[in-house]
């Protein structure tokens, strides 16, 4: 069996290998412009940083029996101003998570729309999933839905269905 310490298996020790990468990316300039996700997200639930009306949404959030860190994600989505778009992997980012976890808080948020998951988009610009189901061919009942949630809020789009302009990353200017 390999340990940490076998010098023949240069593999034994992914742990420090996956920690060493995770150190070496969380200083690249994306990553330190999305630090302070838990005062950011506690400062949301405190009410700070996040438009009026959604404080509804958060007592919502805050009551329900739901994970920490679906609470963590759904509370961010609170601060997306109307007319924006994150991705998931900007989310993931600053919450210091997985775009595949994100995608999954989101598809368990019971507060949709009102809690905006239909805010979030895939890297490319493109739509993504919605209510948990992924499109076919970029098209379906949800994707229609969601596109015309976003367009109702302002958001425009490209002759290919992509969002246009940029995603929304100003977490780092709440506190």
């Amino acid at each position: 069996m390999a340990t940490s310490n076998d010098k023949r298996n240069p593999q034994a020790d992914v742990p420090a290998m996956a920690r060493a990468r995770a150190r070496a990316s969380a200083r690249t300039p994306k990553a330190l412009a999305m630090k302070k996700p838990l005062t950011t997200v506690t400062a949301a639930s405190r009410g700070k940083n996040v438009h009026e009306d959604m404080k509804p949404q958060l007592r919502l959030i805050a009551a329900s029996g739901r994970t920490p860190f679906e609470k963590r994600v759904w509370t961010a989505l609170c601060s997306i101003p109307r007319g924006h778009v994150t991705t998931y992997g900007l989310l993931s980012t600053y919450l210091g998570s997985s775009p595949r976890a994100v995608g999954n808080a989101l598809r368990r948020n019971p507060f949709a729309p009102e809690v905006p998951c239909h805010r979030v988009v895939a890297t490319g610009m493109t739509l993504g999933g919605f209510k948990g189901q992924r499109p076919r061919n970029g098209e379906g009942i949800t994707i229609d839905e969601k596109r015309d949630l976003l367009r109702r809020e302002g958001v425009r789009f490209d002759d290919k269905g992509r969002v246009l302009g940029t995603p929304w990353v100003a977490w780092d200017r709440l506190d």
